[in-house]
C-alpha cells in the first residue's frame, strides 16, 4: 500500500515532529496561528515573544486598542485584519466560553479569524485531536505525491483523510509540514535527496 511506504519513509524523516510555532498556553498557539497565515512561523515567533509577555490571555489582549495591536503585530503581515480578529475572538473566547479555547472543532470556526486550517492547527495541536491541517505546504507535497490532485484545500484535507488511518493524522499533517518546508520546497526542491522522487508527479 502506497500510504504505508510514505507514512514509513516520513516517520524515518520526521519520527517526532513539533510544532515550531513558539506558545506556552492554549490561548498562546491560537493567536500565534492566527498571525502565522501568509507569514513565517519564525517571524510569528519574534513578534509573539514581546507581545506574550504582556498580553498572553484574552482578558489582558483587549487591554489593547486595535492601533496598539497592529503597532505590536506589524511585521507580520495583514496586520490590520489579524488585529481586529484577534480582539474580537478574544472577546468571544470570554462571552462565549468562560475565556478558554474550546477544544471542538465547530466552536473553534465560530471564532473570528479561525477558519478549518487554524481550527485543525489547534486541534490538533492543543488537545491532540484527530485532524488534518492543509497549508500550502501539505497541498503542495500531497499532490507532488499523488496523493490529491486538487488545489482546494477542503478538497485536499479529505482526500488524505480517506488515504490515510485517523490515528495518523496529527503527526502526518506536522511531518507533511516540515518535508514541504525543508525538503519539498515550492522553489528549488530538494529532490536528490527525497525519498519520493520516484513517484513525484513534478518529475513525471
Amino acid at each position: 500500500m502506497q500510504e504505508n511506504v510514505i507514512v514509513e519513509k516520513l516517520n524515518d524523516l520526521f519520527p517526532d515532529p513539533k510544532c515550531e510555532l513558539q506558545y506556552k498556553n492554549n490561548y498562546e498557539l491560537l493567536v500565534a496561528v492566527i498571525l502565522s497565515a501568509q507569514c513565517t512561523d519564525k517571524r510569528v515567533n519574534i513578534v509573539s515573544e514581546e507581545l506574550f509577555k504582556e498580553y498572553n490571555t484574552p482578558q489582558k489582549m483587549l487591554l489593547l486598542s486595535q492601533e496598539q495591536l497592529e503597532d505590536k503585530i506589524h511585521s507580520c503581515g495583514f496586520y490590520h485584519n489579524k488585529a481586529k480578529n484577534i480582539l474580537a475572538m478574544s472577546k468571544s473566547l470570554i462571552e462565549k466560553f468562560d475565556g478558554e479555547v474550546p477544544n471542538d472543532l465547530d466552536a473553534l470556526q465560530t471564532l473570528a479569524g479561525v477558519g478549518r486550517k487554524t481550527a485543525n492547527v489547534v486541534y490538533s495541536e492543543a488537545f491532540k485531536g484527530d485532524a488534518i491541517a492543509v497549508d500550502t505546504h501539505v497541498l503542495r507535497v500531497s499532490n507532488r505525491l499523488g496523493l490529491v490532485k486538487t488545489d482546494n484545500p477542503l478538497e485536499c484535507e479529505k482526500g488524505l483523510m480517506k488515504v490515510f488511518d485517523k490515528s495518523l493524522w496529527g503527526k502526518l499533517h506536522l511531518q507533511l509540514v516540515h518535508f514541504g518546508r525543508y525538503v519539498c520546497k515550492a522553489q528549488k526542491p530538494s529532490c536528490e535527496e527525497c525519498p519520493f522522487k520516484e513517484r513525484c508527479v513534478k518529475n513525471s
